[in-house]
């Protein structure tokens, strides 16, 4: 009888092949780190860009709030108004049945600018002052026994309404509302 000796490294993978199975399994490794410093990199970027649409938007509100300012200041000296419509900005009593005047560009247009520096920019922003009514009893200065007919009131007031806008092209827009009331 013969016997026959068996060579203990039959039926294995060689060193050769072992060694494409690594370099294949470093490769997927690889693409797959890659892929995750791809979205990482996304990511950050999309902060970025967050971060720089909040402080857009943070010097457009103030821009806004500063011409808002000088359209009070404005309405405090009590402008002549036209007697229907705008003109440089400065508006008669709205009529109810036509739309808000601060939608119609053409008016922005003839409104005056304010001109704010925010840091090392400059901001150009309009503002519209609108009169709402003329001898407006102040609040809280009203007395009354009772009678509606006994009711005194001392002194008057005009209300405003001053519409502030900034805006830059492909900027951040900010409006903004207030109602003043002038002694």
């Amino acid at each position: 009888m013969t016997s026959r000796i068996q060579n203990p490294r039959a039926g294995k993978a060689g060193p050769a092949r072992q060694r494409g199975v690594t370099l294949v399994i470093v490769l997927i490794l690889l693409l797959v780190v890659t892929l995750i410093a791809l979205a990482s990199l996304r990511g950050t970027l999309m902060e970025e860009r967050m971060s720089a649409n909040v402080l857009d938007r943070s010097l457009a509100f103030q821009a806004a709030e500063a011409a808002l300012r000088e359209g009070e200041s404005v309405a405090a000296g009590k402008p002549a108004l036209p007697a229907a419509g705008c003109a440089a900005g400065l508006c008669a009593i709205p009529n109810p049945a036509v739309a808000p005047v601060w939608t119609d560009e053409a008016i922005w247009a003839a409104a005056p600018e304010a001109v704010v520096q925010l840091g090392d920019k400059t901001a150009k922003p309009r503002y519209i002052v609108e009169l709402l009514a003329n001898d407006v009893p102040p609040k809280g200065s009203c007395t009354t026994s009772g009678d509606v007919s006994e009711t005194t009131c001392s002194g008057t007031e005009r209300r405003y309404r001053v519409t502030a806008r900034s805006e830059a092209e492909g900027r951040a827009a900010v409006m903004l509302q207030t109602i003043f009331a002038v002694p």
